[in-house]
């Protein structure tokens, strides 16, 4: 026990100052370390003799570790190796299988790079998060034009904020889950009550596989929607991605946002000129927000297998809406179904609150809205996070069936 003791007053006294305090002691912590954490018997050591001492506060332990120590592929190259895919561990070498199309980031990045070769006003900021938003390869364009804050959203939004005050076209490029930590800067003090036009690109939105709940971009519509001067976008393909990328830099009176999910493009030609409903059809209408046009087309397909065209309809914008293409869809079709990839209180509702105001809901239009649930989504796989949220191209399509009356159909295409 004495040893211990020992041991634990050897770190707290490592830090020590001239003057006999720290910056923590000034806080009113006991300061242990650093402690070597790569030493597990030390660490260990110090760990059960501080669970057992009484304190009259709180402790600080700090501990420093080296990422991907031990493993001299994962030293050198730290980021590639922050989520790992299999490798073979003698080359160091990740077997990742060679997709068709790439991922909506490079797909981001391409395009942002593409409207600041004419436009020397455009600048990215990110919050240690280069590799994953793509802002490494805009950086490597234009050195002095990429700004990383480290891990502080909330400065990044500020900073952005600051930036466009002076006339630059901020583009904050931070993963869906990750803008909750900012979400009071673009809230009130520094962007959406003033107007700024900064830009947020929303990487990561929806569900994200290996990535898991904590990653998960479920609220990002929700939240960002509800903000009186705020435009929010959402993507189909990487084609849209570009289009909306130059869309926000042309915004300069007021903020903006786009999402687009993790994962890999579609595989459609660089950019089409598409416009109005994806695919035509009676009875049925569905209107997709984002990614979920592709299951939409996908149910679509499905449903038609069994003797019923669909009219499908990609969004793209949930403020403002288009409230052109929602009286058409509505006063054409028998019944409208909105589809997202996010919580319930986004697209949808602001689809619904239009309906019900404009006086679409008053004949006898069935409107069923299809969201993310209520709950957090596990790690998994793509697909099988899909399912389990219950908006496969296969729901979709039972949905179509419920509501037509078509029960058994309905039973047959999920099945």
């Amino acid at each position: 026990m004495h040893e211990l003791a020992a041991k634990v007053d050897e770190y707290a006294r490592g830090m020590i100052s001239g003057s006999g305090s720290t910056l923590f002691e000034e806080l009113g912590l006991y300061y242990i370390g650093p402690v070597d954490g790569h030493n597990i018997d030390d660490l260990v050591s110090i760990l059960k003799e501080v669970k057992s001492t009484k304190t009259t506060g709180p402790v600080l332990i700090h501990v420093v570790t080296e990422k991907g120590r031990g493993y001299s592929y994962a030293e050198k190259v730290a980021d590639e190796y922050h989520g790992v895919a299999k490798f073979d561990p003698a080359i160091g070498k990740q077997l990742k299988a060679r997709a068709p199309t790439q991922s909506y980031t490079t797909y981001f990045a391409g395009a942002l790079i593409a409207e600041a070769e004419p436009d020397k006003d455009i600048v990215a900021i990110h919050a240690a998060m280069g590799g994953g938003t793509g802002s490494n390869l805009f950086q490597c364009s234009f050195p002095a034009r990429c700004f990383d804050v480290g891990i502080a959203e909330q400065h990044a939004v500020t900073f952005a904020a600051g930036l466009a005050c002076e006339g630059l076209k901020p583009f904050c490029a931070i993963y869906s889950s990750f803008m909750q930590r900012a979400y009071d800067q673009v809230v009130v003090h520094a962007v959406d009550l003033q107007r700024l036009p900064v830009r947020f690109a929303m990487d990561r939105a929806g569900l994200v596989g290996a990535d898991g709940p904590t990653h998960c971009g479920s609220f990002d519509v929700t939240s960002m929607a509800c903000l009186p001067n705020m435009v929010v976008m959402a993507l189909a393909d990487e084609a849209e991605l570009f289009h909306m990328v130059s869309t926000a830099a042309s915004i300069n009176d007021r903020p903006c946002c786009f999402r687009y999910p993790r994962g890999n493009g579609v595989g459609v030609q660089l950019p089409p000129g598409n416009k109005g409903p994806a695919l035509e059809g009676k009875r049925v209408a569905l209107l997709g927000y984002g990614t979920a046009v592709q299951s939409c087309l996908a149910a679509a397909a499905l449903v038609e297998a069994r003797g019923l065209r669909l009219t499908v309809a990609d969004a793209r914008f949930c403020k403002p809406l288009d409230h052109a293409l929602i009286r058409g869809l509505a006063k054409s079709h028998e019944v409208l179904i909105t589809v997202e990839e996010g919580s319930s209180g986004g697209f949808g509702s602001h689809v619904a609150q239009f309906m019900a105001l404009d006086g679409l809901l008053d004949g006898n239009l069935k409107w069923r809205p299809m969201v993310l649930p209520d709950r957090y989504i596990e790690h998994g796989s793509p697909a099988d996070q899909l399912a389990e949220a219950g908006l496969t191209p296969a729901h979709i399509a039972a949905t179509v069936f419920n509501i037509l009356g078509r029960t058994l159909e309905a039973l047959e295409v999920i099945s």
